[in-house]
């Protein structure tokens, strides 16, 4: 078993004033531990099963100490309703200003609250190799541990920066596309869209905000058949990105 004042630390990474006082958060579970452990993010603590410490391919850090934990107490420390692999606790990586560069697109959430739709959403920028994703201050924390456990990994690959979302975009340069989805916008079949510029997207129940629609340069409409009200917004995401790249 691990100490109280270890089990303690891992526990307060659960709420996001001790993520950000603390400066990290926690990786939890065989697939985002494995991404974890090959990419740069820089663990400060490992909890892990003995089966998964001992699996042959886990590369572990040196110097960086480990705890051999049962799945029982990771469930109990950690956020997963089960998991016989383990957890981390990483330093959070310094957020980086991002800057749409000529011919990338950058993904833009306004307002979406639910920390597995923009983890999923991160996934969706890795798939699509986009630049990164700029949250406004109202979405859903990035290091959130349900966040981190819905990129799949991809929160070690994609940048995330938290912005006043409004102020962000006016500052960027007039030319550049501000693309957003509407249910009144142009059908998004019928257009000819290049991945250059920024995309986005407001959440499911509530839309774009104001201060956010009035920076949109062109809105866009996925037309539908049925009579279901509204799409999720990552599944939005997913049709309209897969818009901006098919010609590719």
């Amino acid at each position: 078993m691990v100490s109280k004042a270890v089990a303690k630390y891992v526990q307060q990474l659960h709420q996001k004033k001790y993520r950000q006082r603390l400066g990290t958060f926690l990786v939890e579970g065989a697939k985002s531990l494995r991404e974890l452990l090959s990419s740069e993010l820089q663990p400060e603590r490992l909890l892990l099963t003995a089966e998964f410490a001992a699996d042959p391919g886990l590369r572990l850090p040196p110097g960086v100490p480990v705890d051999v934990v049962s799945a029982e107490e990771l469930t109990r420390l950690g956020t997963l309703q089960t998991n016989d692999a383990g957890l981390a606790v990483v330093r959070t990586p310094a957020e980086l200003p991002l800057r749409p560069q000529p011919g990338q697109l950058l993904l833009a959430l306004d307002q979406v609250r639910d920390p597995g739709n923009v983890g999923t959403l991160i996934r969706l920028a890795d798939w699509y190799g986009l630049q990164g994703v700029v949250l406004s201050d109202t979405c859903a924390d990035a290091w959130n541990p349900k966040t981190v456990s819905a990129t799949m990994g991809s929160f070690t690959r994609v940048p995330v920066w938290q912005r006043d979302l409004p102020a962000w975009l006016q500052e960027l340069p007039q030319e550049l596309p501000v693309y957003g989805a509407d249910l009144h916008g142009d059908n998004v079949h019928r257009l000819q869209l290049r991945p250059s510029g920024v995309l986005v997207m407001g959440s499911e129940s509530h839309g774009l905000t104001p201060p956010v629609e009035a920076c949109l340069t062109q809105r866009l409409h996925i037309p539908g058949r049925g009579q279901a009200e509204s799409l999720n917004v990552a599944i939005s995401a997913a049709i309209l990105l897969d818009n901006f790249f098919r010609n590719g």
